[in-house]
C-alpha cells in the first residue's frame, strides 16, 4: 500500500493525516485524497492543477520530476511525502 504524508506545516492549515491507498501515479494518489479533502487541494495545486511552487513532493526520498501533470510512477509500497519547500534569504 502506498503511504502519503503531509508536512506538519500543511497540517496546521488543513487536516491532512497520513493516508494509505493504491495508485499508479502521484496525480492518482493526490486526486484520491482531494476527493475526500477538497480544501487540501488549494494548498497543494494552483489554478491550473499544477503543483504550487512552494510545494515539493518526494517518492521514496526522490524529488518528483513532473510538477505539471504529476505523472511520476508509484510502486505498490511507495512512500510519498508532500512538503512545503523552504525559501528565504
Amino acid at each position: 500500500m502506498i503511504t502519503v504524508t503531509f508536512t506538519p506545516n500543511l497540517q496546521r492549515h488543513v487536516a491532512s493525516p497520513p493516508r494509505g491507498l493504491q495508485a499508479n501515479t502521484v496525480a492518482d494518489a493526490l486526486h484520491q485524497i482531494f476527493a475526500k479533502n477538497p480544501t487540501l487541494a488549494g494548498y497543494i495545486l494552483d489554478d491550473q492543477h499544477r503543483l504550487r511552487k512552494n510545494i515539493a513532493v518526494f517518492i521514496d526520498g526522490t524529488l518528483i520530476q513532473d510538477r505539471n501533470t504529476l505523472s511520476d510512477s508509484l510502486q505498490p509500497s511507495s512512500d510519498v511525502q508532500v512538503l512545503q519547500a523552504l525559501s528565504g534569504g
